[in-house]
């Protein structure tokens, strides 16, 4: 009776270390945390075609997470999409006004991101200043309709 008992604990207790693996991942692959959000600022930048990309995506320079899309919106004025940037509190003052922001995917069919490219301009962005050299993201639908244009014309 007594080694089913300590049987039953041990299988219980492995189910919930499961459940809890599976909720950690999940949560990391969504982008969302438990964590206190850290000191950031907000830049915004306006983009012709943002494709597949999603509030709470990555916001990378060379390669490292410094923030996350906070939300993307339709800018009347101009009929783009203004996407908002929360990056890391310590950049701020130090993206040059020339800093290009581009929708990059990861992988061929993976999730899109901004990346950001800082110039060499020796002003600098500040919390709500707007990126204005953009990049849009690329469709492959667009692409490959191009491709089929071109090679029916040839």
């Amino acid at each position: 009776m007594r080694r089913s008992r300590t049987m039953e604990l041990g299988v219980g207790l492995f189910m919930l270390a499961g459940i809890l693996g599976l909720l950690f991942l999940g949560l990391r692959v969504s982008g969302l945390t438990f964590a206190m959000p850290g000191d950031t600022f907000r830049l915004e930048a306006n983009f012709a075609n943002i494709g597949g990309l999603k509030p709470r995506a990555r916001v990378t320079m060379a390669g490292v997470t410094v923030g996350r899309v906070a939300s993307i919106e339709l800018d009347t004025d101009w009929y783009d999409a203004r996407v908002v940037l929360e990056l890391n509190a310590d950049l701020e003052g130090r993206l040059s006004r020339d800093t290009t922001a581009a929708i990059l995917t990861a992988g061929l069919l993976g999730e899109q991101y901004i990346g950001l490219t800082v110039g060499g301009d020796p002003e600098v962005l500040h919390d709500g200043d707007t990126i204005r050299d953009t990049q849009s993201a690329l469709v492959l639908e667009e692409l490959i309709q191009q491709f089929v244009s071109n090679m029916v014309s040839d």
